[in-house]
């Protein structure tokens, strides 16, 4: 069989939305498997079962990555890490930065306390960590530049993910940054003020608007990942922010990436208006076209993972992006997305038609 590959976005189905991709590319003859996350706790054995049914009933995995600690993300892991044999487990450990951190704050004069309490604070992590070394699966950082198989890590560089974990939410819980109230360290998380009332506005093909505020500090931590397999170029987004595609752009160059264009694209975050803008968008897929191309035709296969009870995400402005760009767009949203180029064929899996095309957007 020729170079082939496939990328299964699982639905992962609860109130918020969550991720759990697994992949199966082959190279030379070498087939490999990587697992991009893992939804919430219940979504791993849904995992772990499509993984034994759609790829040979496999028993090892070659590369498992933990994109960032929040639960939706990272929960699931854990039944991945206990079912089969893991070549390495990718992902970033707050408290391996102790000592750059410690200086940092005025609770903390010892090193293993601050250790013991960043792994409280940061429990799917932690959690992910006592399985791999349980069961002797190798630990790898997941820093810009890295690669993990056939991809790239393009975000986040080291030093602003340390940044990142001193703004995080769940590390302002652990105490207070020497010299500063928390708010004023940590982003203003304490006195956090509620989302803006969104209303929905009619607007003409091409006009977008995102929300002016940030992503949280935890995406912003997100591994994101590049590739280019059988000629197709494919970007995992994971949560990332604004920051974290800004850095995708300055790297894509080291990697041979040359932009604007991708062929498979994982849209941030579920599809929120906090994590892209026109300009970054229009620097990584390409500028918006002027009309709807016919019917049938499109530039590029994107997917956001969306649970269907989740009223927040996707956003119609993302949506929106996405189809001015020319995207053949599929939300998971009580199915699987799979996404794949010369892959062996799979009985009853059909092709998902393209995303409507909303008339409406969101308007802080």
């Amino acid at each position: 069989m020729a170079d082939f590959f496939e990328i299964d976005f699982l639905d992962v189905e609860a109130k918020k939305s969550g991720d759990a991709i697994a992949l199966r590319y082959e190279i030379a003859g070498q087939q490999y498997i990587h697992v991009v996350d893992g939804g919430y706790l219940e979504t791993g054995e849904r995992l772990a079962t499509h993984i034994r049914t759609f790829y040979d009933n496999a028993t090892h995995i070659h590369h498992v990555v933990a994109t960032h600690p929040d639960g939706d993300h990272t929960a699931g892991l854990r039944n991945i890490l206990e079912s089969f044999s893991v070549g390495n487990l990718w992902m970033n450990r707050p408290w391996l930065y102790a000592d750059e951190l410690l200086a940092r704050f005025a609770r903390y004069t010892n090193r293993d306390n601050l250790i013991r309490d960043l792994k409280k604070a940061y429990p799917n992590t932690a959690a992910l960590e006592e399985i791999a070394n349980r069961r002797r699966v190798p630990i790898r950082e997941t820093f810009q530049g890295v690669p993990i198989g056939a991809f790239w890590v393009m975000a986040p560089t080291r030093q602003r993910y340390i940044e990142k974990v001193l703004e995080s939410e769940k590390t302002g819980r652990v105490a207070e940054v020497a010299g500063f109230k928390p708010q004023d360290v940590f982003g203003g998380f304490l006195g956090k003020a509620l989302d803006k009332v969104l209303v929905r506005v009619r607007a003409a093909w091409g006009a977008e608007a995102f929300s002016a505020e940030a992503t949280s500090a935890e995406n912003e931590m997100s591994v994101v990942q590049y590739a280019r397999l059988c000629d197709k170029r494919i970007l995992l987004t994971g949560d990332t922010g604004r920051e974290g595609l800004q850095e995708v752009i300055n790297f894509a160059p080291y990697v041979g990436w040359a932009l604007p264009g991708v062929d498979r694209f994982q849209v941030p975050h579920h599809g929120s208006r906090r994590n892209v803008s026109s300009e970054l968008l229009d620097q990584i897929i390409g500028a918006r076209l002027t009309g709807k191309l016919p019917d049938g035709e499109t530039r590029f296969a994107a997917v956001i993972s969306s649970a269907k009870a989740d009223e927040d995400h996707p956003r119609k402005a993302v949506v929106r992006a996405m189809l001015h760009r020319g995207a053949h767009l599929s939300c998971t949203e009580g199915r699987a997305v799979r996404l794949s180029h010369n892959a062996p064929t799979r009985a009853g899996w059909v092709a998902i038609p393209n995303a409507l095309y909303p008339e409406e957007q969101e308007e802080d």
